[in-house]
């Protein structure tokens, strides 16, 4: 599985990233939409998650959202917006033009991670696999003492 996380802020992308990594999967990243849309041009059949900022300059999340949806190309990749801009009609703006999820900043990388694989519609999967590497529970009755 490959994601693209679109974010002006260098930290940013490298939290992301690095929660990405752990997650195993591969990364691309972009500073700003016009970056964003030459990797889409290339990439759009291998990215499976965009994790997309609002506030950035030029061209801003919210326009690269809805090209993103209106391009026939693009319109069938997911997109998770992780952004500061968590003023309510934004969210239903956002939700309501194709956004697949909203996590707001900041988060931490578990936030991260679960909004991720819900996108990917992997969270079941994931938690049933978490499960198995559980200890086994242990009954009192059990124990020789």
């Amino acid at each position: 599985m490959k994601l693209l996380t679109v974010d002006d802020s260098r930290m940013i992308r490298m939290i992301i990233i690095n929660t990405i990594k752990s997650m195993g999967f591969e990364t691309l990243e972009a500073p700003n939409a016009d970056v964003a849309l030459e990797i889409l041009e290339t990439e759009s059949e291998n990215i499976n998650l965009i994790l997309l900022d609002w506030n950035m300059p030029g061209m801003n999340g919210f326009e690269l959202l809805k090209i993103i949806k209106t391009t026939d190309k693009y319109k069938h990749i997911p997109v998770m917006m992780v952004t500061t801009e968590g003023e309510r009609k934004n969210v239903i703006k956002a939700i309501q033009t194709g956004a697949e999820n909203y996590l707001t900043k900041p988060f931490t990388p578990e936030d991260l991670s679960s909004k991720i694989l819900e996108c990917l519609g992997l969270a079941d999967n994931y938690m049933l696999s978490q499960e198995d590497d559980e200890l086994p529970s242990l009954d009192m009755d059990d124990l020789d003492l």
